[in-house]
């Protein structure tokens, strides 16, 4: 029988080691189907098992032998009570098919079950392990997406003008003056699909943008924000670039926003490319920038595709309904 424990709180630097060494064993094993996406950082690892998001608390498992773990999100804000999410459930390869995955999951659904959670989500590649283990869960795909890489130019690319806009770069967080516009922005991504998920969306303030930075910051990483803002202090687009490993080879291309009112003059490609640009600038070891879109979400990924942006591989975003 498999034992199970729950990390330490925080946990210790052995603890992280060993939860770092499953992830790069199982990463190894699934390269192959990975081609060019790195290994994954202890920093991030470590970044992820010690600091909690402030939208809910997380639950780190591992097996008594150190084969197998996973984490659980509990969502706490108004909303999202009923509903969960599984950040990670990885086993060991050479302890694949022993068991270990399913002792894992039946400690999740425990806990989902005594925190009276209808639901929980996660996000997986299709036509691998995790999307194979989550259908013989019961998981449904509610949410096709794909993931998209660009090459990080040598040079910055070349921004076109945008008339009654100025383009503006904050490294960290966002500025107090411009944190209550941010959010207002935000309110954009409401119509971005979402296919049958049951998590609900949040209305963001600044509080609410600064802890969201605030954990990526806190987590170990570095976070830009590009925005094209107006005279009378609209931010009419935004896009937000993330390095989990600031000494990594690949960052994530986060939230891309257009306001509604200010669609149709080309700010969701002038944003993204004077964010190429910074990447370029004060990232020297970047290489790539990957980042997920919808399937459904054709305008975004025609932007993408004319930036660059190629695709890598398909995923989706799975819910069981308890």
């Amino acid at each position: 029988m498999t034992k199970i424990h729950m990390l330490s709180v925080p946990p210790t630097d052995d603890e992280v080691d060993a939860w770092w060494a499953v992830q790069v064993a199982a990463h190894a094993a699934d390269a192959a189907a990975l081609p060019g996406l790195p290994p994954p950082a202890r920093v991030e690892a470590a970044g992820r098992l010690r600091v909690e998001p402030a939208r809910g608390r997380m639950r780190h498992w591992v097996t008594e032998d150190g084969d197998g773990h996973a984490s659980l999100l509990l969502f706490t804000e108004p909303g999202n009570t009923h509903t969960a999410f599984l950040e990670e459930l990885t086993v060991r390869p050479d302890a694949r098919r022993h068991g270990v995955g399913t002792a894992l999951w039946q400690r999740i659904r425990e806990e989902l079950r005594e925190q009276g959670r209808t639901s929980v989500a996660t996000i997986a590649d299709t036509g691998g392990p995790g999307q194979a283990f989550a259908e013989s869960l019961g998981f449904e795909n509610v949410l096709p997406i794909g993931w998209y890489v660009q090459e990080v130019p040598q040079a910055a690319p070349e921004v076109p003008d945008t008339p009654g806009y100025e383009l503006l770069t904050w490294p960290g967080l966002v500025p107090d003056a411009w944190a209550q516009a941010t959010a207002v922005a935000h309110a954009a991504m409401e119509d971005a699909p979402s296919g049958d998920s049951d998590e609900q969306f949040q209305t963001w303030t600044p509080e609410r943008v600064r802890a969201a930075q605030q954990l990526v910051l806190d987590r170990g990483g570095e976070i830009t924000v590009v925005a094209a803002v107006t005279p009378a202090g609209e931010v009419a687009a935004y896009t937000v670039l993330v390095l989990p490993d600031p000494q990594g080879t690949r960052a994530l291309q986060y939230d891309t926003v257009v306001v509604p009112a200010h669609r149709g003059h080309g700010l969701g490609r002038a944003v993204k490319l004077r964010m190429l640009g910074e990447a370029a600038a004060r990232h020297p070891g970047l290489r790539r920038i990957g980042t997920t879109v919808a399937d459904e979400n054709a305008p975004m990924r025609a932007v993408n595709e004319a930036l660059g942006y190629r695709h890598e591989r398909d995923a989706g975003l799975f819910q069981l309904k308890l």
